[in-house]
């Protein structure tokens, strides 16, 4: 539900601007890589707050893998004590024994299944809130520069990737191990020759298997990258929708995804087939083992050298020997796309959170909301300069417009009081306070953003609005939305209040968006408002109830208006239009349309495109 978790409200990235105003993207070779056992032993850590019941797993497989090759030895035994010899006595309580060691054999298989599925389970869910709760600590600035459908498929599909090998991998991997030692020691046991006959076709597996390996973890990598990209392709297209078809883009859109799509094909369709090669290989190695151990074993049984029940128990542990090295090399491929998802999950992990507060910090507490920019600077890329030596005050309660042509550093303006970025030299102060000395929390406690695009959860509207405070009761929740003009909308919804959002607040129109946007606004109560002009390509009436909502809001408040009409901003105390990063014009609407410079060309530049309508 909404109120488990408060997110800061997200301002929108800044717009694409020939590089100044957009961060230059990470590059991937900017991060550290990390080596394979390295990411193994994160994995590996996640799993610390299971060690008793690993514990049990780990005896459960040491006791199947006993039984396993218990098993095999008595039936050899038997057929000497009682086939060859046609003794009978004692065979039913053989067969009594041999059905006891599988049962128990079948037992500790279940239990181990099952507590290795809860620690699975278990570790991958820790993971999968630990990235979560990582998401909100990372900068804004992480988001503005990648997919956000990429960011998804790392917590889904990689994450996915973990606990499938989890789940199955980790007793494949052990038991392997356990039942290699335990038969090659009762093969040496019983006759080394043929122990020795039997090791022959390690050196063949071995460079066949790094002949594999080396193409597969390559391959892996690649198919989860390609399907991160797929992902964050498809979401993005969803998303933008309406766009597409506007445009009639279809065709390009769908071709876009075919290239994309191939890209992961390829990548899946070499992974799969080089895997593919290893139990290829295996069954070649033990069918040629079964072949040399039946040869040799014959020709030594006809000596007498060995009983038939040996060679019966060596053909039996021959295929024991083989299928846990075969079990060792299909888990090596999985565990290796396992890996390739981690990485990408430790990628993000390892991504510097927001910059902590420092521990001298202060909590800011109520504001009258006096802001003050001195000397500001601020770049996205260290070639050119976002805004530059900005200078202004505003007063409590005072409105100030924020004007002129995308890219000019307005959003910049806003992430910067907001301290979703730091400047880069300069300060900015609330009351005389500088933002820098307070925590980040108690700052944007004090602000409330209303966009031009409106985000709405997917919950009930009573929970969208509530998210500006969470423990307002109901009764606040209404009067926040009369005074938003949304009042009487929600009433004639088929659930009032309780009416289901679905996601982004489908369901409902633009206009009313932005309704519920400025009543969970004036819920928050903030002492600085910072608003993008939100009423375009919304009806006539819709936009006076939200201009009449918006005066509202705006009572008592200092507050920022990114304008983009600027007949809207006509009562603003100061409009300050920035031009490349700095302020080229400042003053009221009146006072600079009689100094006819930028401001005065582009206001009638604007009523004159209108009167042509």
């Amino acid at each position: 539900m909404l109120e488990e978790i408060r997110k800061p409200f997200r301002y929108k990235k800044p717009p694409i601007h020939t590089g100044k105003e957009n961060a230059p993207e990470q590059k991937p070779g900017n991060k550290k890589v990390r080596n394979w056992s390295g990411t193994v032993m994160r994995v590996w850590r996640y799993l610390a707050g299971y060690r008793g019941l690993f514990t049990l797993v780990l005896l459960m497989v040491v006791i199947s893998s006993a039984l396993g090759l218990l098993g095999p030895y008595l039936v050899g035994r038997g057929i000497d004590r009682f086939i060859v010899s046609r003794e009978p006595d004692g065979f039913f309580a053989l067969l009594l024994l041999l059905a006891g060691v599988y049962l128990i054999y079948s037992i500790s298989m279940l239990f181990q299944n099952f507590w290795m599925i809860t620690i699975a389970q278990g570790t991958v869910s820790s993971m999968r809130k630990q990235l979560f709760r990582h998401f909100h600590r990372l900068p804004i600035s992480y988001f503005d520069k990648r997919q956000h459908g990429e960011l998804m498929s790392r917590v889904t599909n990689d994450i996915e990737n973990v606990s499938s090998t989890l789940n199955s991998s980790v007793i494949q991997i052990v038991s392997s191990i356990l039942t290699l030692i335990g038969t090659v020691a009762v093969m040496l046991y019983l006759s080394p020759l043929l122990t020795l006959i039997t090791m022959t076709i390690i050196p063949v597996m071995y460079f066949g298997m790094k002949w594999i390996t080396s193409r597969t973890g390559k391959l892996y990598k690649e198919q989860q990258k390609n399907l991160g990209s797929l992902n964050g392709y498809i979401q993005e297209m969803i998303s933008g929708q309406k766009i597409v078809k506007t445009f009639s883009q279809e065709q390009k859109v769908a071709d876009e995804f075919m290239k994309r799509g191939e890209k992961l094909r390829q990548a899946g369709f070499w992974a799969q087939t080089f895997s593919g090669f290893i139990p290829k290989l295996m069954n070649v190695l033990n069918n040629v083992s079964f072949a040399l151990i039946a040869g040799v074993g014959g020709v030594m049984a006809l000596n007498q050298m060995i009983s038939i029940g040996t060679i019966v128990i060596f053909t039996e542990y021959a295929r024991q020997f083989t299928r846990p090295l075969n079990d060792l090399a299909n888990q090596f491929n999985t565990l290796l796309s396992a890996v390739a998802g981690a990485e990408r999950v430790f990628e993000v992990l390892d991504e510097e959170e927001e910059e902590s507060d420092e521990k001298s910090a202060a909590q800011l507490g109520e504001v009258q909301g006096k802001v003050s920019f001195q000397s500001v600077s601020f770049s996205y890329e260290k070639e050119s300069k976002t805004v530059s030596g900005l200078s202004f005050t505003a007063d409590p309660g005072e409105t100030i417009a924020l004007v002129g042509p995308t890219g000019a550093g307005k959003t910049t303006v806003i992430n910067l009081l907001s301290r979703f970025y730091e400047p880069d030299s300069g300060s900015i102060y609330i009351d005389g306070t500088d933002i820098s000395s307070v925590t980040r929390e108690s700052l944007r406690r004090q602000m409330a953003f209303v966009l031009q695009d409106s985000f709405l959860f997917q919950g009930t509207i009573r929970e969208n609005i509530r998210y500006g405070k969470l423990d307002a009761d109901d009764a606040k929740v209404e009067r926040a939305a009369k005074l938003a003009n949304a009042h009487s909308f929600i009433k004639r919804l088929p659930g009032g209040y309780d009416t289901v959002l679905s996601q982004e607040g489908g369901g409902i129109s633009q206009g009313q968006k932005q309704l519920l946007s400025i009543a969970r606004a004036i819920l928050a109560d903030p002492k600085i408002l910072i608003m993008d002009e939100a009423t375009s390509s919304i009806d006539t009436i819709t936009e006076l109830k939200i201009q009449e909502a918006v005066r509202r809001l705006m009572e008592g408040r200092t507050s920022f208006v990114i304008a983009h009409r600027l007949n809207t901003i006509k009562q603003a105390d100061q409009i300050l239009v920035l031009e490349n990063g700095v302020i080229s014009e400042r003053g009221s609407h009146s006072k600079l349309l009689k100094s006819k410079g930028f401001y005065h060309h582009l206001y009638y530049s604007q009523f004159q495109a209108v009167s042509r309508l």
